[in-house]
């Protein structure tokens, strides 16, 4: 009977050593690891979820600009307008989930702008938008499947780099999301532009 409390005590004890241990578990550690390039200790992601998320967000917006050229010129080829009109449909929820990811990571999405991007992403230039405005017809309908499939070749550049590189499961998902939509709709506008 003298043993009781020292035994109730050494249980305890034990079992406040394995409750502080599992708190400094692998979980712990997996972030305590990836802390340089982590800004959310909740989720464990690097510098390269960051930069997909906030560069494919200003990537899609100029798509999204450039399909609403083309949807403001009523002389478009129908084909091409319903291939703008799928565009739009597409990226407009994809933005506003890469821009909920940056919010729940603590990233602004200022931190990552138009500077950091070149044609060489698949971005038009100020020049190539206004040559895309001031196209009607036929013209304007070649000129914007040629500049879309530059830009989507950009993208899926992109989202190949955040597949290679990037830590965020869900932000890697989106990245194969983009690469399969996104090649699937070069194949298409090669093919309409073949055809003109």
């Amino acid at each position: 009977m003298t043993f009781r409390p020292a035994v109730t005590a050494a249980i305890a004890l034990s079992a406040a050593l394995v409750l502080a241990g599992c708190s400094a578990g692998p979980d712990n550690n997996t972030v305590a690891s990836h802390a340089p390039d982590s800004h959310n200790d909740a989720v464990v992601i690097n510098d390269a979820d960051v930069e997909f998320a906030s560069m494919m967000i200003v990537h899609h917006e100029q798509a999204i600009e450039m399909s609403d050229i083309i949807l403001a010129k009523d002389d478009a080829d129908p084909q091409v307008r319903g291939l703008a009109e799928a565009i739009k449909a597409a990226q407009g929820p994809e933005i506003e989930l890469m821009q909920s990811w940056l919010d729940d990571w603590g990233v602004s999405p200022d931190e990552h702008q138009m500077h950091d991007m070149d044609h060489g992403d698949g971005m038009m230039s100020e020049d190539d938008l206004a040559a895309l405005d001031a196209a009607g017809g036929a013209d304007a309908s070649s000129l914007f499947l040629e500049q879309m499939i530059i830009h989507h070749e950009g993208a899926v550049v992109m989202a190949q780099t955040q597949i290679d590189h990037g830590s965020s499961p869900d932000a890697v998902e989106l990245a194969r999301t983009i690469i399969d939509a996104q090649t699937t709709e070069i194949a298409e506008m090669e093919e309409l532009l073949a055809a003109r």
